[in-house]
């Protein structure tokens, strides 16, 4: 029976009385009480939890790396933070979505987290010389941020030297 049928029933007690005429009062209260089972049981349904992340720190980046691309900056920071739980260099991805979303302090303190765990990231010195030079402050360290990375990766050279030439070249103004 369907439960609108079963409310008819219980609605209707000389029906019931025809039906169970020794017991039509016990009859409506399990009736009604297996409706109210029905309905608690069907609020509760099986849950899947993980416990543990499927995805290693490296996939997470790479996937923070995709939404970065496809401009979803909010995914791809969920996505570095992540990471950056096991990879350290992923604090450099985190300084340059901050940096797209013009959110400079949060960049600017994450640029610095990746030369704090990795001293040898020239791309992180780069990205900070970069960013001082962007809001026109700290021009000084922006020079020294940007003959660092030149320093420590010589085959970048041609990018960081740009980066230098533009802070050199606002300092004269």
């Amino acid at each position: 029976m369907e439960e609108n049928q079963l409310l008819d029933i219980a609605n209707n007690s000389k029906l019931l009385k025809q039906l169970f005429p020794w017991s039509w009062g016990l009859v409506l209260l399990t009736c009604l009480g297996f409706l109210l089972l029905l309905s608690l049981c069907g609020c509760h349904l099986p849950k899947i939890s993980v416990l543990e992340d499927p995805l290693t720190p490296e996939e997470h980046l790479n996937l923070g790396v995709a939404y970065e691309r496809s401009g979803e900056l909010d995914n791809a920071i969920k996505e570095y933070q992540k990471a950056s739980r096991s990879l350290p260099d992923a604090y450099l991805y985190l300084g340059n979505a901050y940096f797209q979303k013009n959110e400079l302090k949060q960049a600017e303190a994450f640029y610095k987290k990746a030369i704090e765990y990795n001293e040898h990231n020239a791309d992180a010195y780069n990205n900070l010389a970069w960013l001082y030079y962007v809001k026109k402050e700290k021009l000084e360290e922006a020079e020294h941020l940007a003959l660092k990375a030149i320093e420590l990766n010589p085959r970048r050279e041609d990018i960081y030297r740009d980066t230098l030439y533009k802070i050199r070249k606002a300092k004269d103004l």
